[in-house]
């Protein structure tokens, strides 16, 4: 399975923000995407993810068969905000996404496990602090099953030990032949990613295919 971007380009408020960015992934490779505020990081995810429209280019993924047709079908997506029902419970809020997604994986109660938070599901979702909603957030792509995770500031609100567990837990979707694209200002703790540096000063003009950094 591989995830190719060709020449993609993105628009924000009818001007473009970036162009001409171009990677392949196979499975078991990360790409790491870095660059200032209003570099396009994550208008490119969103364009990948099949959220916006390109501007130019394409995001195809290949290999997927009929499971996986396209990206969109082949991801989970974490944004900047975590999609959760704020008078919902978390597990009311697991259970939904586990269903809607499908292809069930994790047990809520182990995902929850698996993100440091046991024996919180019964509280409303509204109720925990910024960085236990982010981790809700993160068990949320356990419960169901994608080979493609798009991540945009996945450590944003996260102490250092739960900033290291994600890690953790993308790096062993990685050994288990995932593939990840994570837009972030801070450091990833990842077995050789690639890399790809935005820039918010005038469109991207990547290289054909980003390079290992």
């Amino acid at each position: 399975m591989r995830l190719v971007a060709e020449k993609l380009a993105g628009e924000r408020g009818g001007e473009i923000v970036f162009a001409d960015i171009s990677f392949a992934l196979a499975s078991g490779e990360a790409l790491v995407v870095t660059g200032p505020n209003g570099s396009g990081k994550s208008t490119m995810l969103r364009i990948v993810a099949g959220l916006l429209p390109p501007a130019g280019g394409s995001a195809i993924l290949e290999g997927g068969g009929e499971e996986w047709p396209t990206v969109a079908s082949a991801c989970h997506y974490l944004g900047h905000t975590n999609a959760m029902k704020t008078a919902l419970t978390v597990t009311e809020n697991l259970g939904f996404w586990r269903d809607f997604m499908g292809y069930p994986h994790l047990e809520i109660d182990e995902a929850l496990d698996m993100v440091g938070l046991p024996d919180i599901g019964h509280l409303p979702f509204g109720y925990l602090s910024t960085g236990q909603k982010r981790r809700v957030a993160i068990a949320r792509m356990l419960t169901s099953y994608r080979p493609v995770w798009l991540v945009d500031e996945p450590t944003a609100g996260l102490d250092k030990a739960s900033e290291k567990g994600f890690e953790d837990l993308m790096q062993q979707h990685l050994e288990d032949g995932g593939i990840i694209v994570a837009a972030t200002h801070l450091p990833l703790d990842l077995t050789d990613p690639r890399r790809l540096e935005m820039s918010a000063a005038r469109p991207e003009s990547a290289s054909p295919f980003a390079e290992y950094g």
